[in-house]
């Protein structure tokens, strides 16, 4: 059989050559597969802009199953590939990077570093953010500190519960929003019904949705609406899942604390979005995965389960 690699990332796989009767191919994710490798039976993806992949659903009539190294494969299952194709996601493979970058931004919201930044900029020293405080958290430009801070992630896969017990371990207290009731890695967790009362006491609410029709501005006025006045929203799911314009709108009317995007509806997100002026958004490029860990073993324990006939893992529903 023949797997295409992309040259976009190092598998410590072997690269153009043939071992044990399967051929590995490299190939640039960011141009057409080469017609000579149109036969391919397993197609890697990373970095594969739109077109492509589309170009490849559309001319790789052997392949029989893609693995998306992404968290998120809606990039994938929209190119077109067949009904047939099995296509796995990179699930677990940004755990780490992603609940680093989600506490980073996090932190930014309690501690209001891009307001210290701003500060340093203009060789200020922001008196109104250091010294003294209140604990009320309605008094300080931010959340103030995550200890006691009630914490919402919505969206409780693998990075939202690898991303819980940091902030537990700062005393936040955390509740995971999935599509069933329970707990899962010692953490409660309440369905979208449940979710207007938790989002009334929610100081923080962290969003790691995945883009499909039923989450297309899931993230809604009547989400800002609910939250209390001070809290803050994190979104590092994709983009499509929140509403950019209610969420302005909220905040110039300073009904909501702030929010921290690191994804936006278009990325990269245009120099005239009015986003960037908004008061009390913080914005980073996409940046909180783009470090796939473990993608090598990933892609060969799913190789021999390929070969063997055996259920791969991660395997996506259409």
């Amino acid at each position: 059989m023949k797997i295409l690699l992309p040259t976009s990332i190092s598998l410590d796989l072997p690269l153009d050559e043939t071992v044990d009767g399967v051929e590995h191919v490299s190939y640039d994710p960011t141009l057409p597969v080469p017609q000579e490798h149109t036969d391919a039976d397993a197609l890697v993806v990373w970095g594969n802009p739109a077109d492509q992949l589309a170009d490849a659903a559309d001319r790789l009539t052997s392949v029989r199953w893609v693995q998306a190294l992404a968290a998120g494969p809606d990039a994938v299952v929209a190119a077109g590939f067949a009904p047939d194709v099995v296509i796995t996601s990179g699930r677990s493979l940004h755990d780490g990077p992603v609940s680093e970058h989600t506490l980073a931004l996090a932190l930014t919201a309690a501690r209001r570093l891009d307001l210290m930044l701003d500060a340093q900029r203009d060789s200020r020293w922001a008196e109104e953010l250091g010294g003294s405080q209140s604990a009320d958290r309605s008094t300080y430009p931010g959340l103030g500190t995550l200890a006691g801070a009630s914490v919402t992630v919505w969206g409780f896969g693998s990075i939202g519960q690898a991303l819980a017990p940091l902030l537990s371990m700062l005393g936040a207290d955390v509740v995971g929003v999935a599509t069933t009731t329970g707990e899962r890695n010692g953490f409660p967790v309440i369905t979208e019904d449940d979710l207007p009362a938790r989002l009334a006491e929610t100081d923080l609410l962290v969003a790691i949705l995945p883009a499909t029709p039923a989450t297309e501005k899931v993230i809604s006025q009547e989400v800002f609406d609910a939250l209390p006045p001070h809290a803050w929203v994190v979104n590092v799911g994709r983009g499509s899942t929140l509403d950019e314009v209610a969420l302005e709108t909220v905040l110039r009317a300073g009904t909501l604390g702030g929010a921290a995007l690191d994804v936006t509806a278009v990325e990269p997100l245009p120099a005239d979005s009015s986003l960037w002026t908004t008061p009390n958004v913080v914005i980073t490029p996409h940046a909180a995965g783009g470090r796939p860990q473990g993608a090598g073993r990933l892609v060969s324990e799913n190789l021999a389960a390929f070969r063997s006939g055996d259920e791969l893992r991660n395997v996506v529903s259409r």
